[in-house]
């Protein structure tokens, strides 16, 4: 490899890797910031309202046209465990990560 084969291979990896990192960069902001959210989703979803307006949905006492995805039996459950998940894959990531 000539000396600017390495050094366009190179750049072409450094550009690469710049993009990935300020992108999973603001991904973890974003993700950060979703605790308060996902705090309030947890405690409507293991308190009695979930299971009140889930109720009230089976009855059909809501317009059909109501976007209710948070009545569906699973995806609220599936949600904070993806997000459990992520975070307990983060935590560890942290701690491997290399210091220069």
């Amino acid at each position: 490899m000539t000396p600017i084969e390495r050094i366009t291979h190179n750049e072409s990896l450094y550009d690469k890797c710049t993009e990935v990192v300020k992108r999973l960069e603001q991904a973890l902001e974003d993700f950060s910031s979703l605790e308060p959210d996902i705090a309030e989703l947890q405690t409507y979803y293991c308190g009695p309202d979930w299971r009140t307006d889930f109720e009230a949905d089976e009855a059909g006492l809501f317009p059909k046209d109501l976007k209710r995805g948070v009545l569906s039996e699973d995806g609220i459950y599936n949600l904070l465990a993806d997000y459990q998940c992520l975070k307990d894959q983060i935590v560890p990531l942290n701690d491997n990560l290399t210091n220069f």
